[in-house]
């Protein structure tokens, strides 16, 4: 049967911003660009919402976050040269992090390529080593074949960045626009024979795990693996900064293997003789440096599930490979018979009882604001739904360890752990989700990666919490050289703003907490305010020791 597809005579660019609305793209950040000024008027006629943000790399983080939380690619537009490299960042993140993502650079006129013109970059070698596809517009009849196919590359299989440059001269060329439904990614299934040896697998064990993450995650797929874990009474533990795979106060969870993680997990996939790793790549920081299973073979049996084939096998040698999503796979899983006998049910109730232990009383610190019985505090009071973001620094480790994700995309996090995160994806959560209470935790190093996007907070009418925590150093740094070079202080001490002030002077709500009592009051307040907040939170310096305290506990 012939099928034919509308075609109109359009110009790049409005073809381009054709396929955004026919791909059910609902907003786009930016910073503006005069290469790409022909996308931009295209935007006017349609209901995009556009967000104009102070740096390309908060833009691309923004995009980021937003293909995590719905698992099609955000879109963010640049201009060429400085403006792709500013975005480098956001790009990177979604790459390590499998996030869907398209970032769109404006190019120079092609026919002056070669010549090193006015900010003139090779896209493809730039960005050829962390996207997953790099592409430049070369003729105009094209547009509408390469952002369809970048939507699917960006979705299908492990998803990713995906970069394609747009020269300045072809935006304005007449071309066809062909109207491409929206596109749904291929998503892998596992083989029903691999599913009967997995269940044999599962029948001979005496004490096996699971670790969970990555992405392509669902409220059903995730519900799915909590209907197995039931049935099965089978361990299961998240990996790092995937925490909202499973829900942290059932009965089968064990714990979140992040950095520095609960020694009790750690002897416990040591002690494994199964592990079924679902979605995941157990790359370096959940593996503990590549220490915690053998490579390339495991010294426990290995089960891999990816959506990617390229990923099965590429560190580890499992012993039985499935390419499959998490959402085909764990609805298979989910209907798989349990053995008659479990010899493990006991040491899952075990599992759990040592993660409540580990994450429950946090340790006191030096100081009069006390951050674990702000966080304690934080999970006890903030509605199941919120969305907690952050970016990277010791404060985000006790985050990972205090803080219980009840709800899946509640955790927006980077597993690359690029700091600066935090602002920019609370704004575009907040943006995406208005009725939710959003909350950024960010270290003061952390904040002023990207702290100017509160600015696009307040001029948007976005309001996202922003808790602070000042220790006036950059304190993962700091912690590393306190280790390798003891007494020798260089180049982590910060002088700091008051953020507080800085929040009133760019429009929204500030406060400033200097002990424990101080905080829910302010926070409340921010709330109130109905403006984007910063909290800003002194924490004793002191505090840092007791940071690298923690990383020596877990590894002992």
């Amino acid at each position: 049967m012939n099928v034919s597809f509308p075609t109109l005579t359009r110009t790049a660019a409005e073809a381009l911003v054709d396929q955004l609305v026919l791909q059910g793209v609902e907003r786009v950040t930016c910073v503006p660009g005069e290469s790409y000024l022909a996308v931009l008027d295209a935007l006017v006629d349609t209901d995009i919402d556009v967000l104009t943000c102070r740096n390309e790399g908060g833009a691309a983080m923004m995009a980021e976050a937003e293909g995590k939380l719905t698992g099609r690619p955000g879109i963010c537009m640049v201009t060429r040269g400085p403006g792709a490299t500013n975005a480098a960042a956001g790009v990177h993140i979604a790459a390590q992090d499998s996030t869907p993502m398209i970032l769109f650079v404006g190019q120079i006129d092609n026919r002056m390529r070669g010549r090193e013109a006015f900010q003139e970059l090779d896209y493809r070698a730039v960005f050829g080593s962390v996207a997953k596809w790099v592409a430049e517009i070369d003729h105009p009849e094209r547009m509408s074949e390469m952002v369809a196919r970048a939507f699917r590359v960006a979705m299908q299989g492990r998803p990713g960045p995906v970069v394609l440059a747009l020269p300045e001269n072809i935006l304005s060329e007449p071309c066809p626009s062909i109207g491409i439904p929206r596109i749904e990614p291929v998503r892998a299934a596992p083989d029903p024979q691999v599913m009967v040896q997995l269940g044999a697998m599962l029948g001979q064990a005496k004490a096996p795990i699971a670790i969970v993450g990555g992405s392509g995650w669902t409220p059903e797929a995730r519900q799915d693996l909590v209907d197995f874990a039931e049935r099965f009474d089978h361990p299961v533990a998240t990996s790092f900064r995937r925490a909202d795979r499973f829900p942290p106060l059932h009965r089968c969870y064990a714990g979140d293997l992040g950095i520095g993680p609960d020694p009790a997990l750690k002897a416990r996939v040591d002690a494994a003789d199964l592990i079924l790793l679902v979605g995941g790549r157990l790359s370096e920081m959940p593996s503990l440096s590549y220490t915690l299973l053998g490579v390339p073979k495991t010294q426990q049996k290995l089960v891999h599930v990816h959506a990617g084939a390229e990923e099965l096998g590429r560190v580890y040698q499992p012993d039985l490979a499935i390419q499959a999503s998490p959402v085909t796979f764990a609805a298979v899983l989910a209907e798989l018979d349990p053995p008659a006998h479990r010899p493990w049910a006991g040491g899952t109730e075990q599992a759990h009882a040592a993660y409540l232990r580990w994450s429950g009383e946090p340790r006191v610190l030096p100081g009069d604001f006390q951050y674990g019985e702000v966080l304690a505090w934080m999970a006890r009071e903030l509605p199941e739904d919120t969305i907690l973001c952050n970016g990277a620094g010791n404060y985000a480790g006790w985050l990972g360890r205090h803080y219980r994700y009840r709800a899946l995309g509640t955790q927006l996090a980077p597993t690359s752990g690029s700091m600066g995160y935090g602002v920019p994806a609370a704004v575009m959560a907040k943006r995406m989700f208005p009725e939710r209470l959003v909350v950024a935790v960010a270290g003061d190093g952390c904040f002023q990666m990207n702290g100017q996007e509160f600015a696009t907070a307040v001029q948007y009418g976005i309001a996202p919490i922003v808790v602070v925590i000042d220790n006036s150093q950059l304190g993962t740094i700091r912690m590393h050289q306190e280790r390798e070079y003891p007494g020798r202080r260089s180049a982590t001490e910060l002088v700091n703003p008051d953020f507080a002030a800085l929040a009133r002077a760019c429009g929204g709500h500030g406060e400033t907490v200097r002990n424990t009592a101080e905080f829910a009051p302010a926070f409340e307040r921010a709330r109130a305010s109905g403006k984007a907040a910063i909290l800003h939170c002194f924490l004793d310096r002191r505090a840092q020791s007791h940071a690298r305290d923690h990383l020596a506990e877990a590894a002992s």
